[in-house]
């Protein structure tokens, strides 16, 4: 629906918005339309109804949605006829979970946003999955990293190297050590009426969990607070004469709606801060969530603002109109507009996205193809009496290899069956031919092990004492459930199960490389940051950790490891044992 908000304090402005001018006749107000799309992820290729594929319109039933290619498509369509258009993103447009994306270093999303006319983007949480010099470098500015054209800098559908993105990207609130903005906190653009040019801002704001997160997890980085963050970039843009200000911020909220273009009881990080920033923003537009809602919050004057989020996986579209008062530049509040529109596939898709995503798909399958290593077992999350699996084992070794590469590191662990949330073990790693192209018995291939390994975490060293591990492993147990944690081939230990919780290992039945564990001593320690936070339920890891190294990421430390190994046979389950 196409939401009109409410006059409020807007004494003595009509609805034509400006001034006498020569004649009596009130010159019309400045129309600006604002159209977003938030939480891309890299889906090209339309999203299945598991991924989102469907979103329940107004009148609730489910409508299929979705795809690059009608994306464009309903861009233009919603775009046709405004002359002073700004399209944009909210974040999180890349690092997705498409394998085909993911294995080309996310370069398709990006040559797919800049053949949409993305003009500029906030950083997401997931923009740092990999590191800021992947963003601000590479993807931005196209560096190359690795080889070239098998790491990096694959040669995109046109045939041309990747360039990097054709926009820019902003957030006010991530900074480096020393305090300064990885990326600028905002960006200006200018639209045309009445012979002059008037300036509005667009103000980057990224969540601020952003340096701890699970996937983004960079701890050279810091995020600022979010209002002071807005309102200082709000106060600079207004003192160089910007009186239309929209806020771009990578955090959102949901409502209790079922459907994607209304608002009812919304709440949130983004619905607090709407009713606490400046003023001087006169529109907000937020991601994070993957939420639908088109929502009308009153800021601290009691005047009212949209506040809209357009769900994920292009999915939706946001579109803001607003009205400036074309002798000062301020916006018309009681004449703004806000409406999300639906990416449906009952439209002709775009020829130019379709060949985009019709090209990265055939690379990928590629991809997927590519021979990683041999395997002369199977390595299967099954887990034997004590909890250890052969996969699990497996994926314990290539973190304390990996860590290893980048310094010191005594072990390494994984949540093998975490007593919440999920596990980086998904797929079992057969020796049986799965009968996809390019695969033979004993054969893994690349999209194998992504799909068997990994969901987009870093691999951490940390730090942990003698004493604080062992409160690590003794987390196996909670509250009668099970949690086994795989631990890589240097370590073996035993518990006793008739024993009470917090009580079942006794750190002399601990052994790291021979020799018995040191209550005092100081380990390093390698695991998936989702565990070192406490995301999965060993909150003993996020109570004490510290001193952490970031290595690479869970898909790509695998397939690494499976190419340095070549061939590889499952080990036998004997890292732990039960007395009695």
């Amino acid at each position: 629906m196409r939401k009109v908000l409410a006059t409020v304090g807007l004494i003595g402005v009509g609805l034509s918005g400006g001034t006498a001018a020569a004649g009596g006749a009130e010159p019309a107000p400045v129309p600006v339309q604002l159209v977003s799309i938030t939480d891309f992820h890299g889906y090209l290729r339309p999203p299945s109804p598991a991924d989102g594929g469907t979103i329940a319109g107004p009148d609730g039933k489910a409508q299929v949605v979705g795809g690059a290619a009608y994306l464009a498509s309903h861009l233009q369509t919603i775009r046709a006829g405004h002359r002073n258009s700004i399209l944009f993103a909210d974040g999180d447009n890349f690092s997705g979970w498409p394998f085909e994306v993911d294995a080309h270093a996310d370069e398709p999303t990006i040559e797919a946003l800049n053949a949409l006319g993305i003009e500029f983007s906030s950083v997401g949480n997931h923009e740092l999955d990999v590191s800021r010099s992947f963003l601000v470098d590479h993807m931005t500015r196209g560096k190359c990293f690795g080889t070239p054209g098998v790491d990096s800098c694959f040669k995109d559908s046109t045939g041309r190297r990747f360039h990097g993105a054709d926009f820019e990207f902003q957030s006010a609130n991530i900074v480096d050590p020393k305090g300064r903005p990885i990326v600028a906190p905002y960006t200006i653009r200018w639209v045309r009426d009445h012979g002059r040019s008037f300036p509005v801002g667009f103000i980057g704001l990224t969540v601020p969990d952003t340096p701890v997160g699970s996937t983004s997890y960079q701890p050279d980085l810091k995020a600022l607070a979010p209002v002071d963050s807005a309102n200082r970039a709000a106060a600079e843009l207004s003192r160089k004469g910007v009186k239309a200000i929209v806020l771009n911020m990578h955090d959102g909220g949901t409502d209790a709606s079922p459907t994607y273009d209304n608002c009812v009881n919304p709440t949130g990080p983004a619905i607090d801060l709407a009713r606490k920033v400046t003023p001087q923003i006169d529109a907000i537009v937020t991601g994070h969530w993957h939420a639908a809602f088109n929502c009308s919050i009153p800021d601290p004057d009691g005047n009212p603002r949209p506040v809209v989020e357009a769900a994920n996986h292009g999915r939706l579209v946001s579109e803001i109109n607003l009205q400036l008062d074309p002798r000062s530049g301020e916006v018309l509040r009681d004449l703004t507009t806000s409406t999300n529109h639906a990416v449906t596939r009952d439209v002709t898709p775009d020829l130019k996205l379709q060949k985009i995503v019709g090209y990265w798909s055939a690379a990928g399958d590629r991809k997927y193809a590519e021979p990683v290593a041999t395997i002369t077992g199977d390595f299967t999350r099954t887990p034997n009496a004590v909890g250890e699996s052969t996969l699990a084992d497996l994926a314990a070794d290539v973190h304390l290899w990996t860590a290893r590469k980048a310094g010191k590191a005594d072990l390494g662990l994984i949540a093998a069956k975490p007593a919440i949330g999920s596990t980086a073990l998904r797929q079992d790693l057969k020796v049986a031919n799965s009968n996809k192209p390019g695969d033979a018995d004993g054969r893994v291939l690349l999209g194998e092990s992504w799909e068997a390994y990994g969901y987009g975490n870093p691999v951490l060293t940390v730090s942990l004492t003698g004493a604080e591990l062992d409160a690590v492993l003794e987390q196996q147990w909670q509250g009668g459930k099970f949690a086994p944690l795989a631990l890589s081939k240097n370590v073996k230990y035993s518990f006793d199960a008739s024993r009470p919780e917090g009580d079942r290992i006794d750190p002399r039945d601990v052994s790291i490389d021979g020799t018995s564990l040191d209550p005092v001593k100081t380990y390093r320690v390698a695991a998936l940051a989702y565990t070192v936070i406490g995301a999965d339920g060993y909150t003993v890891f996020k109570a004490y950790y510290t001193d952490p190294v970031r290595n690479d990421t869970d898909h790509e430390t695998f397939a690494a490891y499976l190419r340095a190994h070549r061939t590889l046979t499952p080990a036998p389950l004997d890292r732990v044992t039960q007395k009695g």
